[in-house]
């Protein structure tokens, strides 16, 4: 995954009352944590915590890389940068491990504005009147034309945020103030009135209810393909490039399992299949590599504000074997959607010599999707 997502969660949070941080405190029976990271499911994390919370967040989140936080917030995020520093991501999203309601909606958002600037962030314009105190009394106005309420995550393109935070000579308000100060273009994306920061005891209330008005949305899919033996000496399967006496035949390069569990992609979403998004017809896809349909079908998820939940892939043949291949299989399905490796099945049976698997005529796949609404 070229796209990380650097969660921060290793301040105090003393506003928000309490016997420990507000990020490890309950919020419907799971720390605020955990809904935070649930909000990013399928994508690539980074946790900057404090030292003292290791063994929680460890148990919490035991698959996601944990990086030690510093003394103020950028020293937080410069730290975590640095740690994903030559590992491929050429995206990073910067978010407040205190706002558990981002939506895929504005992360689809964010991340479509890189294409056409280094940095985005999202922002609601305010609408209230705007006044100056003192003393307790009102001392003046404030005109609110041009100012807008920054929330996050906040989206750069790693190689400048980092170069923006390795240049900046200390604390900032948040990355925008970084990446400003570095001279980089940050873009102003619609914001969430839910997307809230949890700040002092009543935010829970409010992000309590947030929760319970979102009603589960789960959709399941399903794909069946086929496709026949002809002359060649390897077959395509799930990404795979499997030596074999013979090849698949087809109007592209016949992946049959990516084929299917791109069906099944699009099934749950009611968009149809491969075909009606890749016409067999248009010659630009003869002898397309399937990952082009698999990945176009994940991120249209994204774009609909769903996340992949799990898939499973059934290959049904003779031969070649499957099971040398299947977790290279799994691993490069994962890699073509943006999800982990533990949310794809990739696994193989035979039809007991019965059929055309049977008689080794071709291969057929079958395969499911859930999608769950992010």
């Amino acid at each position: 995954m070229t796209t990380a997502v650097l969660i921060v969660a290793a301040g105090r949070g003393t506003r928000a009352g309490g016997e420990i941080p507000k990020q490890w405190q309950l919020l419907r029976g799971k720390p605020v944590l955990a809904h935070t990271l649930a909000a990013f499911a399928g994508m690539r994390i980074v946790l900057a915590i404090h030292p003292d919370d290791r063994a929680r967040a460890a148990a919490l989140a035991p698959d996601i890389p944990l990086v030690e936080g510093g003394a103020t917030r950028a020293q937080s995020v410069k730290n975590a940068l640095e740690a994903l520093e030559g590992t491929g991501v050429t995206k990073v999203l910067i978010h407040d491990g205190a706002r558990p309601l981002v939506s895929r909606a504005l992360i689809a958002r964010l991340e479509a504005a890189l294409d056409a600037h280094p940095g985005a962030a999202p922002a609601l314009a305010v609408t209230d009147a705007l006044w100056r105190g003192e003393a307790g009394l009102v001392s003046g106005t404030q005109s609110r034309d041009g100012l807008y309420r920054a929330q996050t995550p906040q989206a750069f393109r790693f190689a400048e945020i980092l170069a923006a935070h390795r240049a900046h000579p200390g604390n900032a308000a948040d990355d925008v103030e970084v990446a400003r100060a570095a001279g980089l273009d940050v873009a102003i994306v619609e914001g969430d009135e839910d997307n809230l920061k949890l700040t002092f005891p009543g935010d829970f209330a409010r992000a309590g209810r947030l929760l319970e008005g979102r009603t589960m949305d789960v959709r399941m899919g399903n794909g069946y393909d086929v496709h026949a033996f002809t002359a060649g000496d390897h077959v395509w399967l799930c990404g795979v490039k499997v030596p074999h006496d013979k090849a698949l035949l087809g109007h592209s390069d016949a992946d049959v399992g990516m084929h299917a569990l791109t069906d099944a992609i699009y099934g749950a979403m009611a968009m149809g299949d491969i075909g009606r998004h890749f016409p067999p017809s248009d010659p630009q896809w003869k002898g397309a590599a399937s990952h082009i349909f698999l990945a176009h079908a994940a991120n249209m998820v994204r774009e609909k504000g769903y996340v992949i939940s799990n898939c499973d892939v059934t290959l049904v043949c003779e031969r070649p074997k499957i099971g040398p291949h299947a977790h290279t299989m799994q691993q490069e399905l994962a890699r073509i959607m943006g999800v982990e490796p533990g949310r794809v099945s990739v696994k193989a049976t035979t039809s007991e010599r019965l059929g055309f698997t049977g008689r080794e005529e071709g291969i057929a796949s079958i395969a499911t999707c859930v999608l769950v609404r992010a």
